[in-house]
């Protein structure tokens, strides 16, 4: 079978390989800066993707989106493939039609599932990403909170919107180091590295050892945090110490001010030069 062919299974059998016009307009969108990835998502939950089969896997074989690489890393006993990310992830390819999957393969064999049914099979291989269109026209990178909640047919919302981190994530790192010794506060904002910073305020004067322990705790927390684990897709730690504050000297009373002139220091006279003045 050709990668320009379905195969008659139930309940696709009159699917004739076009993309969902709908999801094709979101992705035009999207392209254009005009539609957001909660949007494409959204678009997805509601239609198929075809799952490529390979007979034969190319070893060397590799697909670029975004000037990174991803390799084509493992196959599975059913020729099911999967593409290694740059961050070392693993991903599911699915395609919004034929004529797209031909533009990466031309040999592949397209399965079509329902995008829900394709997040559950990823999150079963504990492959965390999905990519869509791998070759184009538009090729969108599905996080890994992204697929868990196609997979649980649950909506979606990223933990970042318009720069800003969501209120129910700062609030669900805050909960989760609450009881970590040593982190005086935690914020959530949004990462360069990754897709939320948290920001951890330490003593002074931790030595490395002192700090690795903290920060793998910090980690720890944050991990088995239900709501840190659903919403947030990667995590980057950002630590400053929290500054010594230095006694205040002691003419600093009841809020007064610093002198704004040196205090005048008065001379010691003889009792004789005294006498002397008083005469004149």
């Amino acid at each position: 079978m050709t990668g320009r062919e379905l195969p008659p299974s139930s309940p696709f059998a009159g699917d004739d390989g076009s993309p969902d016009p709908a999801l094709t307009e979101v992705l035009t969108r999207y392209a254009a800066g005009a539609a957001t990835l909660a949007e494409v998502v959204a678009a997805l939950a509601a239609t198929r993707v075809l799952v490529p089969v390979l007979a034969e896997l190319e070893v060397a074989d590799v697909v670029e989106h975004d000037g990174e690489v991803h390799t084509v890393d493992k196959e599975a006993s059913a020729g099911i493939v999967a593409l290694r990310t740059p961050d070392g992830r693993t991903a599911l390819p699915v395609f919004t039609g034929v004529a797209a999957m031909a533009r990466w393969r031309a040999q592949a064999r397209p399965v079509p599932t329902a995008v829900p049914r394709a997040a559950l099979s990823a999150v079963a291989e504990g492959w965390e990403v999905l990519v869509l269109d791998a070759a184009g026209p538009v090729t969108v990178v599905l996080p890994r909170t992204a697929v868990y909640a196609l997979a649980q047919g649950h909506g979606w919302t990223p933990a970042v919107q318009d720069g800003v981190v969501a209120d129910d994530v700062r609030a669900a790192v805050r909960d989760a180091l609450a009881d970590v010794r040593l982190v005086v506060d935690a914020d959530a904002v949004p990462g360069t590295r990754a897709e939320v910073a948290v920001r951890l305020a330490l003593p002074a004067g931790l030595d490395r050892a002192g700090l690795d322990r903290v920060l793998a705790q910090v980690n720890d927390a944050l991990a088995h945090h239900p709501v840190v684990a659903a919403r947030v897709d990667s995590l980057e730690l950002r630590v400053r110490p929290r500054l010594t504050l230095r006694r205040a000297p002691r003419w600093r009373l009841s809020g007064a001010g610093p002198p704004t002139r040196a205090p005048t220091r008065w001379r010691r006279r003889s009792a004789r030069a005294a006498r002397r003045e008083s005469r004149g």
